[in-house]
């Protein structure tokens, strides 16, 4: 009997071991094509891993544990890549990969023992879950930033100084999400160039108002929003959100993605103006 469940132990490590195995060489084939593609920033090494388990997963149930090979590798990545670039087709500005960043929001709605900790360090400490808002959610629920309340604010420097044109909120789909009233309502974004100052507040007299909207469930979950025409072509380097309202939800509000869209300035003097 013991030899017998010695070789049933082998068996189960072996087979445990090469599954681990095949997944890892399968991370690496898929950032490598990323890679290949100039588009392994978009991902974390979470995102690939949930994606390629996905994968894995839905093979073995269609085709009875067939091997996830490299074609199905690019055929997945060329599809994803294919259905982001879809959706906007337009240059995102607080992308983090890119170099965006939030440096400030209200308080997150976190766990007490959390909140306790976020509010004695500093209220003006960001939040790491924060990033989420900056990087594609791939339409999953739960891949946001949720602040407490039904109204608050998120502020991010954007990767440069540009004109902006529009802004785009996003939501989780109504396919996915089954209970979407956290998601904002009455919105308002501002922006400012900030420039090197990045710790002195900005005053409120050099805050555009860029847009005032209010986000509808009844629509797509991505909404762009063009800038008021008053804007013109000021140039801005950080824009906050600020909600209001949300869609009945009195606890938080989500926040799934925030991207703001416009072009660089081609004159030199322009910015100098703006320093």
């Amino acid at each position: 009997m013991q030899v017998q469940a010695e070789f049933v132990n082998k068996k189960i490590e072996s087979e445990v071991g090469g599954e681990v195995n095949r997944f890892e060489k399968l991370s690496e084939m898929f950032e490598k094509k990323l890679r290949e593609l100039g588009a392994v920033e978009i991902f974390s090494k979470d995102d690939l891993d949930k994606i390629i388990d996905d994968l894995m997963n839905v093979k073995g149930a269609d085709n009875g544990d067939m091997e996830v090979t490299l074609d199905d590798i690019i055929m997945t990545t060329r599809c994803i890549l294919l259905k982001e670039n879809q959706r906007l087709d337009r240059v995102d500005y607080t992308l983090s990969s890119g170099g965006a960043m939030v440096v400030r929001h209200s308080e997150p709605f976190i766990i007490e023992k959390v909140r306790r900790w976020f509010q004695k360090i500093s209220l003006t400490t960001v939040y790491r879950d924060s990033k989420k808002m900056l990087k594609p959610s791939f339409k999953e629920s739960g891949q946001c930033f949720p602040l407490k309340g039904n109204s608050g604010f998120v502020q991010i420097r954007l990767r440069t100084t540009i004109i902006l044109e529009a802004i785009t909120l996003e939501h989780v789909d109504k396919a996915v999400g089954y209970d979407r009233s956290n998601a904002p309502k009455n919105c308002r974004v501002y922006g400012w160039h900030q420039g090197h100052d990045a710790d002195i507040g900005v005053e409120t007299g050099k805050m555009l108002l860029l847009v005032e909207f209010s986000y509808d469930l009844e629509k797509s979950n991505a909404q762009t929003f063009n800038v008021l025409d008053s804007v013109g072509s000021g140039l801005v380097d950080t824009v906050k959100l600020d909600f209001t309202s949300n869609q009945g939800s009195p606890s938080h509000t989500c926040i799934y993605r925030l991207q703001v869209h416009g072009h660089e300035p081609t004159s030199v003097s322009m910015l100098a103006t703006q320093s």
